[in-house]
């Protein structure tokens, strides 16, 4: 049976949304919607290989008067990236006050090839990723790794090359540090985020 997976967001008017199958890898499905910078909705489909290495990434977003869409796919050590782009998401966030957002994509994919986890922003999802494939959720405390992160943000979908870190701090909680951004995180049995300190957070099932 898929997990049903449902956050509210702390930063902004928002939701995401996932059903996710992680009987091999993971496969998942999601749907954000938030207020900031623009009000949007955004879709992804995820799938990883048997050992949770992100294997493919498809996400659209969509708003008042604009589209963008982009595809990374990683096939023979290296990813192939493809993004679309219809009205004009620059022009709806300078007249929101927001600076423009630039293209979606990434001009060079080679500078992508060294990521093996990827990064939907907005998406607590996404930072199960690394916890599974290196086995954070039962390492001892302390154990950390640095990683290559191929970063989508949203709502731009611009594709970045980043590093990240994630610290083991005992039984289902980590540390996620990228930058100067730092954010201890804690998580289920199964590694999905239950609260993401100035993000998202799972609410709690209500009795009948």
């Amino acid at each position: 049976m898929p997990k049903s997976l449902l956050w509210t967001r702390i930063d902004t008017a928002g939701a995401e949304h996932a059903l996710v199958d992680d009987g091999q890898g993971l496969i998942a499905q999601g749907t954000q919607v938030a207020a900031d910078p623009v009000p949007y909705t955004c879709r992804y489909q995820l799938a990883t290989d048997p050992q949770w290495v992100s294997a493919r990434l498809e996400v659209e977003v969509e708003g008042a008067g604009w589209r963008r869409s982009v595809r990374l796919e990683r096939a023979t050590q290296r990813w192939r990236v493809t993004a679309a782009e219809q009205g004009d998401l620059d022009a709806a966030l300078v007249a929101a006050g927001h600076a423009p957002a630039g293209l979606p994509g990434v001009e060079d994919p080679d500078r992508l090839a060294d990521a093996l986890d990827l990064d939907l922003g907005g998406s607590p999802l996404f930072n199960t990723l690394p916890l599974r494939r290196l086995g954070l959720t039962t390492a001892p405390a302390d154990t950390s790794h640095r990683l290559d992160v191929a970063w989508v943000l949203v709502p731009s979908l611009t594709v970045l090359p980043v590093e990240q870190t994630y610290t083991g701090l005992g039984p289902h909680r980590f540390r996620y540090a990228s930058g100067g951004f730092t954010a201890d995180i804690d998580v289920d049995q199964d590694g999905y985020v239950l609260h993401y300190p100035g993000l998202a957070e799972r609410p709690a099932a209500r009795g009948r």
